[in-house]
């Protein structure tokens, strides 16, 4: 019996309709000090609790990537653990890799509250944080401290602060990355998110390209440096940002940002407003986005002829969900959303799910599945 299913979510969500940022922050700070104090005890008994739980080691899931050794494809989306509170601990929970962030180069408080909304008939959330975080300096002190064990690969989502201009973007871009480079395993330019004010117009080509030069010229290939796009796009524009890909030698892609699209949702009132989804600002993440960012993935494993990493993040619940996306291009996952509906086992049992459909499939690892059904 999966006791978060059915007791744990039911009684935060539905019974004491907790705030879900609330929520989310507790749980937070909670990880982050059995994370900063994992060999003393009893922290150090937790993490063991937690490892003997939620983790599994099978080869068959190892892939190296950018030189990097990924224990499994899954991963922690960014958005979870934007300052890396918890950064040493979600090795614990079978994560074979954890994306911080989004940080920004100023510290900044985000929107104004109400900005998290569980649209739990739909398994979704409806998000409009606006990149709240302690900055690219408190990051940059948190993962350098002596008493953080970083045992997976790590990633830094990489975004505009508010206060920047849009045309002074590629100067705060690179001066978080000089702040970060030393501490982060990957990065990544978040122009995708729907909350922070024209941000998801530096997608266009001519200023992604002013972003992607400052870092790329800053970089002289040290960390690999993706982009994450947003599942609205359209495909011209998304052929736009894979030329790109060519021309700064990026080290993969990120499909997909939240939506802003709202049809076909259930929920059509948000209980906390008492305004209808369609009028409320904000990214939609979760079930309703898991179609769209697997035509992406698709899409980009096509035209590039599976040559562009790509991690795939957008409705995964199941290991179907999972491995839908890997065999349509993604050779690495993510998941947000879907951790939060389903609880701390779901990634063992995605894992374990994946290990299933290898067998069945006759593969010896997962990278033989990556894109293996992107032809349908």
């Amino acid at each position: 019996m999966d006791i978060y299913r059915t007791g744990i979510q039911p009684l935060l969500f539905s019974r004491l309709k907790v705030d879900p940022e609330w929520a989310h922050q507790r749980s937070l700070a909670l990880l982050g000090r059995v994370a900063q104090h994992q060999t003393q005890f009893p922290f150090s008994r937790i993490e063991h609790l937690l490892k003997s739980a939620f983790s599994i080691n099978a080869t068959r899931l190892n892939q190296t990537i950018w030189g990097l050794s990924f224990q499994n494809p899954f991963g922690l989306a960014a958005g979870f653990d934007k300052d890396g509170v918890a950064a040493g601990i979600w090795h614990s929970f079978g994560f074979g890799f954890a994306e911080l962030g989004t940080v920004t180069l100023h510290p900044q408080p985000g929107n104004p509250r109400p900005r998290l909304f569980r649209l739990s008939q739909d398994r979704a959330v409806l998000n409009r944080m606006g990149f709240n975080n302690q900055g690219a300096a408190a990051l940059a002190k948190r993962l350098s401290q002596p008493s953080i064990s970083l045992s997976l690969p790590i990633g830094i989502n990489l975004g505009k602060s508010k206060i920047t201009p849009l045309d002074a973007a590629a100067r705060d871009y690179l001066a978080s990355f000089r702040q970060l480079k030393a501490v982060g395993d990957y990065f990544v330019v978040n122009v995708s998110s729907p909350n922070t004010p024209g941000l998801r117009s530096l997608q266009d080509a001519a200023q992604l390209g002013q972003i992607l030069e400052a870092l790329q010229t800053e970089n002289q290939g040290d960390k690999p440096i993706l982009v994450k796009i947003a599942p609205d796009l359209e495909w011209e524009a998304i052929a736009d940002i894979l030329d790109l890909a060519k021309i700064y030698q990026l080290a993969g892609i990120i499909a997909t940002n939240t939506t802003i699209r709202r049809d076909g949702l259930s929920t059509s009132i948000l209980s906390r407003t008492g305004k209808p989804v369609t009028e409320e600002a904000g990214g939609i993440s979760g079930a309703p986005l898991k179609q769209r960012s697997t035509e992406v993935i698709r899409w980009i494993y096509q035209q590039t002829q599976g040559q562009l990493p790509i991690i795939g993040v957008g409705g995964i619940f199941t290991a179907e969900d999972a491995w839908e996306k890997i065999t349509a291009g993604a050779c690495l996952i993510q998941t947000y959303t879907g951790w939060i509906y389903q609880g701390p086992g779901m990634v063992k049992q995605i894992l374990e799910g994946l290990l299933t459909r290898l067998d069945q499939a006759g593969f010896n690892s997962i990278s033989e599945a990556v894109g293996c059904q992107s032809s349908k």
